[in-house]
């Protein structure tokens, strides 16, 4: 990442104070932010791409919804995919956004369909898209001398996949990833993302030199939830609702009737720590990841950040703003 000098210092503040700006319920927290020292170099400004296994919980296409109002998105490529019906879901989406420009690649089938509940959600004139995930990364990171900010809301499999076929684009994603827990609602086994793939979780782990995990711990809690009784729900549900709003509804729908009353915002949460928006506060343990990928502090372990608290209504507020568009 490399050292501050005045130049990204005076960026960061201005993006800061921009923010204060455009949401003054937030300004308390760019104070804070500005108070305990000198900024990280910023990340605003540098290409976006969500890997995502959406057409499960709807937080997958809550957060893709989030995504495309950045104009630094730039790919969505799609993880345990079910025959390419998650990367046809991701396109729909995307087109209903007006977003054509961002192009859909399907990645790594794992062969589970539990985690699929979006039949029909995209009309059959959506064509497959393309599987060459390894060369759409490839061509994005030659646009730019810069980093590349890879936000994972899925298995770690396409990463992994990356990182050893193309390690020298190791040192330039800044990988922001859901995923992994150190005191899992289920002791027995490892957090959802890690344990679909649990090789993948532990390579990248070991190996990639810029990662943020969003913990379990922190994006587990009903005080993210959107269930049929919330203002956002109602909203997108309303008969005047745009197209892609309705999606969005139809989809809670389905996952309030075939899975659980309620959807976490994990994948929106963890698209915030991205666009390196002030609601979590982060801290850097040494962390191993056992056979089955569950997650423990260990001094032996490889130092990443991680979650450990979030500011959830100032996050709530900033998600609301972003689907109110």
């Amino acid at each position: 990442m490399g050292d501050n000098d005045d130049e990204t210092l005076e960026s960061a503040s201005a993006a800061m104070l921009g923010f204060a700006t455009r949401y003054p319920e937030f300004s308390t927290l760019a104070a804070k932010l500005h108070a305990a020292g000198p900024l990280p170099p910023r990340l605003t400004r540098t290409p976006i791409i969500l890997d995502t296994d959406i057409g499960g919980d709807p937080d997958d296409a809550i957060a893709l919804t989030c995504a495309t109002r950045q104009d630094e998105l730039s790919l969505v490529t799609t993880t345990d995919e079910n025959h390419g019906l998650r990367a046809r879901l991701a396109r729909h989406l995307l087109d209903l956004l007006k977003r054509p420009d961002v192009p859909v690649v399907a990645g790594a089938d794992l062969g589970n369909t539990h985690y699929w509940i979006a039949d029909g959600l995209a009309p059959d004139t959506i064509p497959s898209q393309s599987d060459d995930i390894l060369t759409a990364v490839r061509t994005l990171c030659a646009t730019t001398d810069g980093p590349v900010r890879w936000v994972g809301c899925g298995p770690l499999t396409n990463l992994a996949h990356i990182l050893n076929a193309a390690p020298e684009l190791a040192q330039q994603l800044i990988i922001t990833q859901m995923g992994g827990a150190l005191n899992y609602r289920d002791p027995s086994r490892a957090e959802h993302n890690f344990r679909l793939d649990p090789a993948a979780a532990r390579f990248v782990v070991a190996t990639a030199p810029e990662l943020t995990l969003v913990i379990s711990d922190t994006t587990y809690t009903d005080d993210i939830a959107i269930d049929a009784t919330t203002d956002l729900y109602q909203a997108l549900a309303a008969p005047d609702a745009p197209a892609w709003a309705a999606l969005l509804a139809t989809h809670l729908d389905r996952w309030f009737t075939l899975r659980y009353p309620s959807s976490k915002q994990h994948d929106p949460l963890t698209l915030s720590v991205a666009l390196e928006l002030p609601f979590v506060d982060l801290t850097r343990p040494t962390i191993v990841l056992a056979a089955d990928a569950r997650m423990s502090i260990d001094p032996a372990g490889h130092p990443t950040w991680i979650t450990k608290d979030a500011d959830y209504p100032a996050f709530q507020r900033w998600l609301t703003t972003q689907l109110s568009g």
